[in-house]
């Protein structure tokens, strides 16, 4: 449904997601990061539906880790944001502000971010919960 990226398979997009898919590929304090984004036009330009990350780095070594630095990349306080713990069958993570990631493995993890306008926390776990490794 969403394609391959970085040896994962996006297994689900909800419905209504803009259909101007772009990929991108960055670094951020020893992490990469793989990128698909699903964005619209809009009256005065572009706006981003949702984007997919796939991390990888050494820091990445648990969940908490995981969210630290998350928090640190979107200059959040690393106290003040505590997502919700949420599983979906057999996948656990942490989830809020439109925002669900979690670890795959100690040094590769799935990031989703969604519009919440557009994209319930429902859906957006749906999304990081099928966001699986490539056969």
């Amino acid at each position: 449904m969403g394609g391959e990226l970085d040896g994962f398979t996006i297994g689900y997009v909800p419905a209504g997601i803009g259909a101007e898919v772009s990929d991108f590929a960055s670094e951020w304090e020893d992490v990469t990061f793989s990128t698909r984004v699903w964005e619209r036009r809009v009256e005065d330009g572009h706006r981003v539906d949702l984007r997919v990350h796939v991390l990888r780095g050494g820091g990445l070594g648990s969940l908490d880790d995981l969210r630290e630095f998350l928090a640190g990349y979107h200059e959040r306080d690393p106290e003040g944001w505590r997502p919700t713990e949420f599983r979906v069958g057999e996948v656990t993570g942490l989830a809020g502000d439109g925002e669900a990631f979690r670890l795959v493995e100690p040094g590769v993890a799935v990031d989703v971010l969604a519009d919440p306008e557009l994209v319930p926390e429902s859906e957006l776990l749906a999304v990081v919960a099928q966001v699986t490794r490539s056969a």
